[in-house]
């Protein structure tokens, strides 16, 4: 799991059935300089799967690859990113 800021969003005009009721946050990638410091150096944007309701500027963890299909438990949906949780607080 990785920490990610979310800057963005998706509109779609069409889903997969298994997707539908979800939103589609663009999110950046926080490493460690980022979160601490505040330095501009971040990843590439991601585009995830978010049933939380998550916003521009929320801090989320992000669960990527086979982890991200977990929460689908035997449906078979096409999900490469998962916003697993919301940060309130981070201290060092």
């Amino acid at each position: 799991m990785r920490i990610v800021e979310v800057v963005g969003r998706v509109t779609l005009s069409r889903v997969h059935p298994s997707l539908s009721g979800a939103r589609f946050p663009i999110v950046l990638p926080m490493p460690l300089a980022a979160l601490r410091d505040g330095a501009p150096d971040r990843g590439e944007e991601l585009v995830a799967y978010d049933k939380l309701g998550v916003g521009r500027g929320d801090l989320v963890g992000l669960s990527e690859g086979g982890e991200a299909a977990n929460p689908f438990g035997k449906t078979p949906t096409p999900v490469d990113a998962y916003c697993a949780c919301l940060i309130d607080a981070i201290s060092f």
